[in-house]
């Protein structure tokens, strides 16, 4: 019969790992700890591994012994060491409250700089900004947020790697425009869960309702009337993939300087009410597109950064727009359709330049969160363009796919990592990429 690993164990916090965890050991075994910091001891709850685990998971329940660094945390339900005395789990999505900004950002550039040795063989002390303009507390910065519905019909918010709901009266991490919408006042009953959306610079929110089974047009309907008026409210159905207007829009107006953007209601865009800005700017500093030059802007969403590429090469360049998300593209055909020297492809980043034939001088990569892998490294190299910038959503596949890179004798020549997930483990990078002379 296998022994079941102990409930409870005492723990002293050692090194912080990708993922918002922090390496402890317990009797040789590695235990990867959340909400806690290394240098604590703090007694943990083991949340998942047997006695014949190769490691365990655990979350902090008590602190022993306290760092330095930590802080109370913005959030109730996320805060761990509440939730263990309430006898429930903390909300996931903001596993770094308990940490000090400063702290945070100095534990954030460790993991990224340990993701590159570790995948890329590369040394490099990484350094992790905040976006200018961000707020002091690093509160107020979401302009999306997801919410799950409880079986009771109240907003909720699931538990970290749990089918867990637990009630939300209240989302720190979010613009006031989302908590204005007191969405967890109403009766949600007949929904799955709720996207919300607020532009950063005022516009319309839209409300987007995810149906539960067997939830009819009429409650639907009825739902969309509680909420705030002079808000636009959709329904989005996964399966067959429909997108229903109950009210207003189905879609939200964005703004990046000079530039307009039209974001379907499913559609990307960047969280931070400061990403836009910061990283259409990080990419145009870094890949310092020219006039007359062909660009390509490759996993191109609505096209936040096609539109000043395209302006940035003039009519006498070209850019390659590619994106795999037909409503993404959708909206791109709307965004840019002033632009006559864009050129809008839907489909695989893969396929669409293997089927491409002309040179280029510049390459905008923007993968999601697994990366771009090996085959769309190898096809970007292929064109032999004299520069590619690369914004990464996550350190591990970022630095794996540096790695293809740095084997095709490429270059590292900027990294620049921001803080743009306050609170969070996440964080947003910009790399700057360049040919070797092989």
């Amino acid at each position: 019969m296998t022994k079941p690993a102990p409930q409870l164990i005492e723990l002293t916090i050692g090194a912080p790992a990708h993922g918002g965890h922090f390496v402890a050991r317990h009797e040789g075994r590695v235990v990867f700890v959340r909400h806690a910091l290394p240098g604590e001891r703090v007694l943990a709850r083991v949340t998942d591994g047997g006695a014949d685990a190769g490691f365990w998971r655990a979350d902090t329940v008590e602190v022993l012994e306290a760092s330095a660094d930590r802080v109370a945390h913005p959030w109730a339900p996320a805060d761990a060491l509440a939730a263990a005395k309430a006898g429930r789990q903390p909300v996931g999505g903001a596993e770094f409250g308990h940490i000090a900004l400063a702290a945070q950002r100095r534990l954030k550039g460790t993991i990224f700089a340990e993701q590159l040795q570790r995948l890329a063989k590369l040394d490099r002390e990484v350094t992790v900004e905040a976006p200018e303009g961000e707020y002091d507390d690093g509160l107020g910065w979401r302009t999306r947020a997801a919410f799950g519905v409880g079986p009771d019909g109240r907003l909720a918010m699931h538990a970290h790697r749990s089918d867990e709901l637990i009630p939300v009266q209240d989302m720190p991490l979010a613009v006031d425009a989302i908590n204005d919408l007191r969405l967890w006042d109403l009766d949600l009953s007949g929904l799955e869960r709720v996207e919300v959306a607020a532009p950063a610079d005022g516009g319309t929110p839209l409300a987007l309702l995810v149906p539960a089974a067997g939830a009819t047009p009429r409650r639907l309907a009825k739902i969309a009337e509680r909420i705030e008026p002079g808000v636009s409210v959709a329904a989005w159905e996964p399966e067959p993939g429909r997108l229903t207007r109950l009210r207003g829009r189905t879609w939200v107006a964005e703004t990046n300087g000079a530039h307009q953007y039209r974001v379907t209601g499913e559609g990307f865009w960047q969280i931070h009410r400061l990403a836009p800005a910061t990283l259409s700017s990080a990419v145009m500093d870094g890949v310092a597109p020219r006039a007359g030059e062909r660009v390509a802007d490759l996993y191109a969403g609505a096209g936040l950064f096609t539109a000043p590429l395209a302006e940035a090469v003039g009519v006498t360049g070209n850019v390659l727009s590619v994106e795999g998300s037909p409503a993404a593209s959708k909206d791109a055909r709307k965004n840019l359709h002033g632009f006559g020297q864009i050129e809008i492809v839907q489909g695989k980043v893969e396929r669409v330049l293997r089927s491409q034939a002309q040179v280029l001088d510049a390459v905008v990569l923007d993968p999601p969160r697994a990366g771009a892998g090996k085959a769309v490294v190898q096809a970007v190299a292929s064109r032999n363009p004299r520069v590619v910038g690369y914004v990464a959503c996550d350190p591990a596949s970022f630095a794996r796919d540096l790695g293809y890179f740095l084997q095709l004798g490429w270059n590292l020549d900027s990294l620049r990592v921001f803080d743009l997930y306050p609170h969070t483990h996440h964080m947003e990078s910009f790399a700057v990429l360049t040919p070797g002379d092989n």
